[in-house]
C-alpha cells in the first residue's frame, strides 16, 4: 500500500486542481448571488461560454496567455493561482501512511483550506467575509472539536475569539463613532476559536493583527492605500490560520507565539 502512495498524492493534486477551479467558480459567483452548480462557465466580460477543453485547471490560461478566447479580455490571474495552490495543498497534505485516521484528518485539513480560500479572495475583492462560509466552516470544526477535545477547549476558545474582538470593536465605536471590526471577521474568529481553542486563537488575535498592522503601513507608503481606505482584514485572519494549521511550530520558533504549547 505505501508503495502506492506517490500515485495516490498525484490524483490528489489533480484533485486539488480541479477543487479549485470550482473554488473559483463560488469565489465569483457567491457574493453574487449567482447559481453555483448549473450555469455553465462564462466569461464575465462578453458572457462566453466556456467549452471544457478551455476550462483546464492552470494549462487552459497558459494555453490562452491569460486571455478570453472570445473577446480576449483579460482573465485574472487569481484563477491559476487558487487552482495551483488548492493543487499544492492537496498533494503536499497528503499523508504518507494510510489509515481512516489519517485520510480523515487530509480531508479535514483540504475542506478547511478550501472554505478559507473562498473567503480570503471573496473579502479582497468585495471586503465581505460571508456568513454562508462561516456557517459551512462553523459546521466543519465543531463536530470535530466536539469528538478530539474537551468543552472547555473549544467552548472558551469560541467565547475568546468572538468575544474579545466584539469587545474591542463596540469600545471602539463608543470612543471613536466609527466600526473598527467587521461582523465578519468578528464572526470568523468566533469559529477559528472552535477550532483552535483559548490559546491559540488569541495567538491568531495578535498575529493577524501585527501582520495587518505591517502590511498596512507598506500599503500607506507604497500609496496603495491611505488612512481613510478600508483595507481587508480577513486576509490575515486566513493567512495566520493556515500557518497555524501547517506550520504550527513557526510562530513559537520564531518568537511569535504567546504561549508554549
Amino acid at each position: 500500500m505505501d508503495e502506492m502512495i506517490p500515485t495516490y498524492q498525484i490524483f490528489a493534486g489533480i484533485l486539488g486542481l480541479l477543487i479549485g477551479s470550482f473554488l473559483n467558480v463560488v469565489i465569483y459567483r457567491l457574493p453574487l448571488k449567482k447559481d453555483l452548480v448549473s450555469a455553465r462557465s462564462a466569461c464575465p466580460h462578453c458572457g462566453y461560454q466556456i467549452p471544457w477543453w478551455l476550462n483546464i485547471p492552470v494549462l487552459a490560461w497558459l494555453a490562452l496567455r491569460g486571455k478570453c478566447n472570445n473577446c480576449h479580455a483579460r482573465i485574472h490571474w487569481r484563477y491559476p493561482l487558487v487552482e495551483l495552490f488548492v493543487g499544492v495543498v492537496f498533494y503536499f497534505s497528503f499523508p504518507q501512511t494510510l489509515n481512516n485516521v489519517t485520510i480523515f484528518q487530509w480531508v479535514f485539513q483540504c475542506t478547511f483550506t478550501s472554505i478559507l480560500t473562498c473567503h480570503f479572495f471573496i473579502d479582497l475583492d468585495h471586503k465581505l467575509l460571508l456568513d454562508k462560509l462561516n456557517i459551512y466552516l462553523l459546521l466543519l470544526v465543531l463536530p470535530f472539536s466536539v469528538v478530539f477535545n474537551t468543552p472547555v477547549f473549544w467552548l472558551v476558545g469560541g467565547l475568546i475569539g468572538f468575544g474579545a474582538p466584539y469587545g474591542v470593536s463596540w469600545l471602539f465605536y463608543k470612543l471613536k463613532g466609527k466600526i473598527g471590526l467587521g461582523g465578519g471577521d468578528i464572526k470568523l474568529w468566533g469559529v477559528l476559536g472552535v477550532f483552535l481553542g483559548p490559546y491559540a486563537i488569541i495567538d491568531n488575535i495578535f498575529l493577524s493583527c501585527l501582520l495587518g498592522s505591517v502590511v498596512g503601513v507598506l500599503m500607506i507608503v507604497l500609496k496603495r492605500y491611505d488612512r481613510d481606505t478600508g483595507l481587508p482584514f480577513g486576509p490575515f485572519i486566513i493567512v495566520t490560520a493556515l500557518i497555524q494549521m501547517y506550520f504550527s511550530w513557526l510562530p513559537e520558533r520564531i518568537g511569535l507565539s504567546l504561549f508554549s504549547y
